[in-house]
């Protein structure tokens, strides 16, 4: 099995994260891997926590610009020493026992991209909070029909993909907002994707960071590479 680097970006998540890590490592024994937290200059305890997990293959580190999750990401794809990157989140909504269903699907098919997708649209079975459920099946359907996606999900912030992919279109990427997969899919869209059902559940503590303000900007950012599209 090919070695993968686990990309976690994370503001505020002390109290999730020292249920997240040992949860890794305890899913992923006798696997080569590293995971790299990269934090948004968290105010909480986050670095406190994490000084606790002192091992080889574990590495903080600390963003001290504005607050930014795709710039996050990209971070922690430069900084990655392996060639296949899974990015989760660190609020324990993304399962770390799912991680094992992306390494399979890499095994079986090897695509470029792996998207764990949640099934919105069939139901809330995942208990999401209600406007962000309906936020979510907005813009999915949004991006669908204006730029169209070769996966359910692509709004999803739990995907494996190959370094390559990133590097192919690093200087492309807008370098700034929430969803970092769409704008991946957007930039490559002549690679191979596959989609692989994940378990979903409500963060167990803290605050989301969704909001109104985030929300506008996906929406802008989407309508932004649908005119981008049209004129090119």
């Amino acid at each position: 099995m090919d070695k993968f680097t686990i990309v976690i970006p994370v503001y505020n998540e002390a109290k999730n994260l020292k249920i997240l890590v040992p949860k890794i490592y305890q899913e992923l024994k006798n696997r080569k891997f590293e995971i790299i937290i990269v934090d948004d200059n968290s105010t909480d305890t986050t670095s406190k926590i994490l000084k606790k997990f002192k091992k080889n293959n574990f590495r903080h580190i600390i963003r001290k610009e504005k607050r930014d999750l795709s710039k996050s990401c990209i971070l922690g794809f430069q900084r990655s020493k392996y060639n296949n990157l899974i990015v989760m989140d660190g609020d324990l909504q993304h399962k770390p026992s799912d991680i094992k269903k992306f390494l399979l699907v890499s095994r079986k098919s090897n695509p470029d991209i792996i998207v764990g997708t949640r099934d919105l649209f069939k139901s809330n079975k995942h208990n999401l909070n209600i406007i962000r459920l309906y936020a979510s099946r907005i813009l999915i359907l949004i991006v669908k029909l204006l730029l169209g996606s070769k996966t359910s999900d692509p709004m999803s912030g739990f995907f494996m993909l190959k370094k390559k992919v990133f590097m192919k279109s690093q200087k492309k990427l807008i370098k700034k907002g929430y969803k970092i997969l769409l704008d991946l899919l957007y930039n490559n869209q002549k690679i191979k994707v596959v989609d692989v059902k994940i378990n979903f559940d409500n963060r167990m503590k803290g605050k989301s960071k969704m909001s109104a303000k985030i929300l506008f900007y996906l929406i802008s950012m989407i309508l932004t590479k649908f005119i981008i599209r049209i004129f090119n």
